[in-house]
């Protein structure tokens, strides 16, 4: 069984070349401006009575929206532990005055992705290309801001909300099988076989899994040899449960 230590090692170089560098002075004035302005926009068009197909753009927009503003302030506590600057914290305060705020956890330090909106436009669109990009940003979201440092240990995930992964993550591998988004996904997608088959009870359901875990690892690894992420492949197997 590897070490929690040896698995955030690994994890972390895994995302090496994925992790934002340490932002300073990203927010401006002119930049507070325009973001609000375009949340503004979106949820006029939320509110209105323009296609369910057009809503499910604009919530699938405001989301992604919030998910780039959350990126830069999360650098913001990253380097410093709290966020700089009159333009943050002015935009902060301006997102909450719109019932748009920021989720927050006080357990990381971080902002947390705003999966309402996501699942906003799956509900109005479930089908088509919106319905493929909610769906990624529903799984990514949820994925990385459920642990800190090892991704087998998650802080409090239900069984129900690990179901939830796996349905999305299989459902849109299977729907949008040249996602643009295929890799990352996929990966997701082994780490939650492997978690499942670790708390799974014992017997068939906990065989299932393994040996999905086993299949996909394999099947990334031929796909994407060159990735990153497949270096913590061999490593995040070691996790099932023995004779599994």
């Amino acid at each position: 069984m590897l070490s929690g230590a040896t698995l955030a090692v690994l994890w972390a170089f895994a995302l090496a070349a994925l992790a934002p560098v340490s932002a300073h002075d990203l927010v401006t004035a002119e930049s507070v401006q325009s973001y609000l302005a375009t949340v503004d926009d979106l949820q006029k068009v939320i509110a209105s009575k323009q296609p369910p197909s057009t809503r499910a753009q604009a919530h699938f927009d405001l989301g992604k929206l919030l998910d780039e503003i959350r990126d830069l302030l999360n650098r913001d506590l990253e380097a410093h532990g709290r966020i700089q600057g009159l333009p943050s914290n002015v935009l902060m305060s301006e997102l909450r005055l719109r019932d748009s705020g920021l989720a927050y956890s006080a357990d990381t330090n971080r902002f947390i992705a705003n999966l309402q909106y996501y699942r906003e436009a799956l509900r109005l669109a479930p089908s088509g290309p919106i319905a493929a990009q909610a769906s990624f940003r529903l799984l990514k979201g949820y994925f990385y801001d459920s642990f800190s440092d090892d991704p087998l240990q998650p802080a409090a995930q239900s069984q129900a909300q690990l179901a939830e992964q796996i349905r999305l993550g299989e459902d849109l591998l299977k729907k949008v099988p040249r996602h643009a988004e295929r890799e990352e996904a996929s990966f997701i997608l082994v780490v939650h076989y492997v978690q499942a088959a670790r708390t799974a009870e014992r017997g068939s359901g906990r065989a299932a899994f393994a040996q999905k875990a086993r299949v996909m690892a394999g099947e990334f690894a031929k796909t994407y040899p060159e990735s990153l992420r497949s270096a913590a492949l061999p490593q995040l197997l070691e996790g099932l449960p023995a004779g599994r």
